[in-house]
């Protein structure tokens, strides 16, 4: 099971979601940590860098990095175009 670390702007991206879109996006974090393969999180690597995005929900997304056994969360927040 990978260790999360969660930097300083997921904090402060955190801080801003809503109640119930930071218990989504505790949920999301848990299933992140116990199985990175669970189908509702649609872990994919983001094209060209070398950053993976997973879903909390349909709008919110989860920025991470890939180092082996320890997952660096950078960003969390809505979907843009």
């Amino acid at each position: 099971m990978p260790t999360i670390l969660l930097t300083d702007p997921f904090r402060e991206d955190f801080d801003k979601l809503t109640g119930i879109e930071q218990k989504q996006a505790r949920k999301a974090l848990r299933m992140l940590a116990q199985d990175p393969r669970y189908p509702s999180l649609q872990i994919h690597k983001i094209r060209g860098t070398a950053f993976w995005e997973a879903y909390v929900n349909m709008d919110i997304r989860i920025i991470f990095e890939n180092t082996g056994d320890t997952l660096i969360v950078h960003a969390i927040g809505h979907q843009t175009f």
